[in-house]
């Protein structure tokens, strides 16, 4: 699918690590309730663990899923992702979409895992990763993953597709090449969304691979004082008041931003509530009761 060919539009809530992990579970909860059809979790230095998120709601809810964007692949081996990515796919069949990146470097660096070439470690993981998934044996010596002969015992009994989570053009280009989907950075535009999307989408065909879908996030308020909030995260995040990034207002505004996205090749769109939002269930209620219907 090229950026220009419409399909509908998938619509999740992030929950974003400014929040405390014990926030979790009302969203959870609310988010399933309301009919999103996403959670987005988050594995940010040094917040919260994803994994931990993502198993913890998949256990509170039933329906929703819920997806880890994303997993820094230099604090953690291909075989325990591998592990603990098939435990949750056999756990919660279809339900679980797993998402690996960099990891912003200043962090890798604090964790003393930084390596030389982040694109290699992720090209290497990457298709070691989905080897595992398929319950391949997996024998590999690169530059930064080895493996002698490793088979999961258990691998998911349904295919678990990996996303590629990065916003540089050749991590992009990457994320086409060897990723099923990919999820975009915060605080972007939709001609930004297009841009990134194009340059994933072309390195997929010009290997004879297709991305099955394209994430991008919407910072967004509704409420009073939406607009002077959303302006007071946005510099959190890389942007600033006035560049065409995030909603604030009604429905009927942050619903034309989604769209917005979706044309301009987002898939699935996960809104990420500000660090102030005072009731995060509240408004994933918003989201699914208000929102969700003008997406139809």
């Amino acid at each position: 699918m090229t950026p220009d060919a419409l399909a509908p539009v998938r619509l999740g809530i992030a929950s974003v690590p400014t929040h405390p992990p014990e926030t979790l579970r009302a969203l959870a909860r609310a988010a399933e309730s309301a009919g999103l059809d996403d959670l987005w979790v988050w594995e940010d230095c040094f917040k919260q663990s994803g994994l931990a998120a993502a198993a913890a709601a998949l256990g509170w809810t039933d329906r929703i899923r819920v997806g880890l964007g994303l997993m820094p692949v230099p604090l953690r081996s291909t075989a325990i992702t591998a592990m603990e990515v098939a435990t949750l796919a056999r756990l919660f069949p279809g339900r679980f979409v797993p998402a690996v990146g960099h990891g912003v470097q200043e962090w890798m660096a604090q964790a003393g895992v930084r390596v030389d070439s982040p694109l290699t470690l992720l090209q290497e993981h990457t298709l070691a990763l989905r080897a595992l998934l398929a319950g391949e044996e997996v024998t590999t010596s690169g530059r930064y993953v080895t493996l002698d002969a490793v088979r999961l015992d258990w691998p998911p009994t349904t295919p678990v597709p990996v996303w590629l989570g990065g916003v540089g053009p050749r991590t992009l280009a990457l994320a086409g090449e060897v990723g099923d989907a990919l999820i975009l950075a915060n605080a972007l535009t939709p001609d930004d969304v297009r841009a990134a999307a194009t340059t994933a989408h072309d390195a997929a065909s010009a290997v004879g691979r297709e991305l099955t879908d394209v994430h991008a996030t919407l910072i967004a308020t509704t409420g009073p004082r939406a607009q002077e909030r959303l302006d007071a995260e946005l510099p959190v995040w890389g942007s600033g008041p006035g560049r065409g990034v995030g909603a604030a207002g009604d429905a009927g505004t942050i619903a034309a931003a989604v769209r917005a996205l979706a044309d301009a090749g987002a898939t699935v769109v996960a809104i990420q509530p500000t660090a102030d939002e005072p009731d995060l269930a509240a408004f994933a209620t918003f989201l699914g009761d208000e929102v969700r219907p003008l997406l139809r």
